[in-house]
């Protein structure tokens, strides 16, 4: 089942993506050719990937895991209550309709 969401990319032009299940949300960003850079591959070791997602959907993640607190809390634009590495991010049908906005580079 494929959801859509709103990608915000770092100049504010906003992008309507198709989210497919079998996705990560860092995956659905890349593969649409938003500049996420996605060095670790997924890993949660680097913030190529970091995004802010609305409060309303950061909290219905639940909690981030320690490898995630760890490299976010490292980057210069870390948001405490909105900051996500986008390759945790896993599909579900509720996130369908979310807008996303890329983090700036560091």
């Amino acid at each position: 089942m494929s959801t859509t969401i709103t990608a915000i990319d770092r100049e504010g032009t906003s992008h309507s993506l198709p989210w497919e299940e079998d996705q990560s949300l860092m995956e659905v960003l890349r593969d649409n050719d938003l500049p996420v850079l996605a060095s670790c591959g997924g890993t949660a070791s680097c913030a190529t990937c970091h995004v802010f997602l609305e409060d309303e959907v950061f909290k219905s993640l639940g909690e981030r895991g320690e490898d995630e607190i760890e490299i976010l809390a490292e980057a210069e634009n870390f948001r405490e209550c909105s900051s996500r590495l986008s390759c945790q991010v896993a599909h579900r049908a509720q996130l369908d309709g979310i807008t996303v906005t890329l983090a700036p580079e560091e």
